[in-house]
């Protein structure tokens, strides 16, 4: 497995769609998911410290498990099936092992609010994973045949060129 931190999260200017991009700690892979926009404000409210007057949902969830004497020891991103990310929120609950089905980005939620690690298989990490192009033309990469796996990766570096880079603090406050 692969520990990632949370890189950042990122707005499409044209879609308002929102972006996490998860970072390889030992290395110089992102791994780009794609978030709703209440998950995504849910994860921006807790990295940027904004107090809010009431839980929101994973709070709820954060403090439900902290009563009954539950522990989340990690998250991890765990398959890409069909271009759809799947997460398991692994803990200890009463001396049991348990790994509950999560997504992605409800999982991370959590694992900010509970600053717990977050890791992705290394068969997803192997398959998603895209690195900063700068770093790929220095390894001197040979220019691929059109329609390869290289086609997917220009039209996604061409959405990243399209997102809000800024900090999107004020920007998407989450409603009280």
């Amino acid at each position: 497995m692969v520990e990632v931190t949370i890189d950042s999260i990122r707005v499409s200017l044209m879609s308002q769609h929102r972006v996490v991009i998860l970072k390889d700690v030992d290395g110089d892979r992102y791994l780009p998911i794609w978030i709703g926009p209440c998950e995504a404000d849910a994860i921006t409210v807790t990295l940027q410290e904004v107090e809010v007057p009431r839980p929101l949902t994973h709070d709820l969830l954060k403090n439900v498990i902290a009563d009954l004497g539950a522990e989340v020891e990690h998250i991890v991103i765990s398959e890409l099936k069909n271009e759809v990310f799947y997460a398991r929120i692994v803990m200890e609950a009463n001396g049991r092992h348990l790994e509950i089905d999560s997504r992605p980005s409800d999982a991370l939620a959590l694992a900010v609010r509970l600053r717990v690690p977050v890791y992705i298989e290394d068969a997803v990490m192997e398959k998603a994973a895209v690195q900063p192009e700068a770093e790929v033309e220095e390894e001197g990469a040979p220019a691929a045949a059109p329609g390869g796996a290289d086609d997917k990766l220009d039209a996604f570096k061409d959405f990243l060129d399209t997102l809000d880079l800024d900090d999107l603090a004020g920007k998407d406050k989450p409603e009280n």
